[in-house]
């Protein structure tokens, strides 16, 4: 067949069909989602049933970021500062500390069972040293799997936090395998240096984000999901260009855009949810076709004997030592241990050794692809049989539901309040966003001189405006009066 431009639309446009209703059996069966896209992209590589040949690392790299930064985005919108405030330093000590025992530990053992040299068994230690963000937040929101205390906003935030980390260690060892890097001395500044810009540089990027949708009146509210995508890649380019670490930018990035008060949030939220999914449905398609799986059965013996390792001694270890420094009881560190989902990312930065035309770059990408595998077959469908069996999930009736599920429900208010603005009223020519409203408040409708109007951040009040208020519940009243000044 001649590729045409239609003709490669079509087969992208099937694709993507094929996995988002094979996603629908997933749910039925227990299979994870992320296998289904997988095995997608394999049925339609060379190998498969499509004879689809597509052996370009270059794209499925370029894809990859591009899918990463804005999962990473979406997991950052979702991340509420006062549900991550408790655990924040148990967090970062999981996304640094804990990713580097992991890739040291695991890289030691591949380098005494394989031929491999030692830095490049480093090297893929790093690789799948991180959980993935896309595979924990599609798990636990998929299972709906409610945990005691502070677990839940510990995982995302380790999962969301420890990519920049893990391809910090890739880029390095990849940078002294090729000898562009000088030695280990020169990469200790740098990790500082990557790790402070990128996060400086990320909590402006945010707030400018938030000022600019504040300040900037678009005529068609379609515009501002479409400005936030351009902002999204701005900021990871942008800090990336200044030595920073582009993915712990938008990270953060995201964190102070989702914790901020901005019109037209919950929209945006809406979108990127969408948009998520979109990337995770293209990534781990394209990364099935890119995988050859004829060449996985001569290195399967070693690859499921590095992925074991991984999954009930690497991880482990690197969660237990990081977390010494804190209280936490044995069964919620080896529940932290088990959820030590591997996703597509540590396949995405597998793709760099192969672009670097390293010695055993595809026996790298290969084990890494196989240990992606068995992570999200072994560990994502056990997960809430791991938190029963350590008593650490929650009733269904005390279970709890992430602040995106919260926000983005239609039903989540009890309680409604009809109020009218004064004359002379201070909040007169006020816009909404600039009333400080509880977070848990919203004002859904204004009726001003016998018409309706649907609010937003944007919406300016004026005397005798009627406004419905939808509470999460009647304690509320008094403090909305107040701000109202009525």
């Amino acid at each position: 067949m001649t590729l045409t431009a239609e003709n490669i639309l079509l087969i992208s446009s099937l694709l993507l069909l094929a996995g988002v209703l094979a996603s629908k059996t997933a749910g039925k069966t227990g299979i994870p989602m992320l296998l289904i896209f997988l095995g997608v992209g394999m049925l339609a590589g060379s190998d498969g049933i499509g004879g689809i040949r597509f052996d370009n690392p270059y794209i499925a790299q370029f894809l990859g970021i591009i899918a990463l930064t804005y999962i990473l985005y979406s997991g950052g919108l979702d991340t509420k500062w006062p549900s991550i405030k408790p655990v924040l330093k148990p967090g970062i000590t999981l996304s640094t500390l804990g990713v580097l025992l992991t890739s040291v530990t695991l890289g030691t053992f591949v380098y005494l069972i394989t031929g491999l040299g030692f830095q490049e068994s480093l090297l893929l230690g790093a690789i799948v040293s991180s959980t993935d963000a896309a595979a924990v937040f599609s798990v636990l929101r998929a299972k709906s799997i409610g945990l005691k205390g502070h677990l839940r906003p510990l995982l995302e935030l380790e999962s969301g936090s420890n990519d920049p980390m893990a391809y910090f260690l890739t880029v390095s060892l990849l940078g002294l395998i090729t000898l562009e890097t000088g030695s280990l001395w020169e990469i200790i500044p740098l990790f500082f240096i990557q790790m402070l810009v990128g996060g400086l540089l990320g909590w402006l990027f945010g707030r400018a984000t938030v000022l600019l949708t504040n300040k900037v009146n678009l005529d068609f509210e379609g515009l501002y999901p479409v400005m936030l995508l351009a902002l999204v890649l701005i900021t990871y380019t942008f800090v990336d260009l200044l030595g920073g670490n582009g993915f712990l930018a938008v990270y953060i990035s995201a964190i102070t855009v989702g914790n901020g008060k901005m019109a037209h949030k919950k929209s945006l939220m809406k979108f990127f949810d969408g948009v998520a999914w979109l990337m995770q449905v293209i990534m781990f398609i394209t990364l099935g076709l890119l995988v050859f799986p004829k060449q996985l059965i001569p290195i399967s013996g070693i690859a499921i004997l590095a992925a074991l390792f991984l999954i009930f001694v690497a991880r482990p270890l690197g969660v237990f030592i990081s977390l010494s420094f804190f209280k936490f009881k044995l069964r919620e560190k080896a529940f932290i241990s088990w959820v030590g989902l591997r996703g597509a990312v540590p396949i995405v930065f597998a793709t760099l050794p192969l672009i670097a035309d390293i010695e055993q770059s595809a026996m790298i990408f290969h084990i890494v692809f196989f240990i992606v595998l068995a992570s999200v077959a072994i560990q994502a469908t056990t997960l809430p049989l791991a938190a029963k069996l350590l008593h650490l999930s929650l009733p269904a009736s005390l279970k709890k539901r992430s602040m995106l599920d919260i926000e983005l429900s239609e039903d989540f208010k009890n309680a409604i309040l009809e109020v009218q603005i004064p004359q002379a009223s201070p909040v007169q020519g006020k816009k909404i966003l600039e009333l400080g409203f509880p977070s848990t408040c919203l004002i859904v409708l204004v009726k001003r001189g016998g018409k309706f109007i649907t609010p937003n951040g944007q919406t300016e009040l004026e005397a005798e405006d009627e406004l419905m208020i939808m509470m999460e519940n009647d304690q509320e009243e008094e403090q909305i009066k107040a701000l109202l000044h009525i």
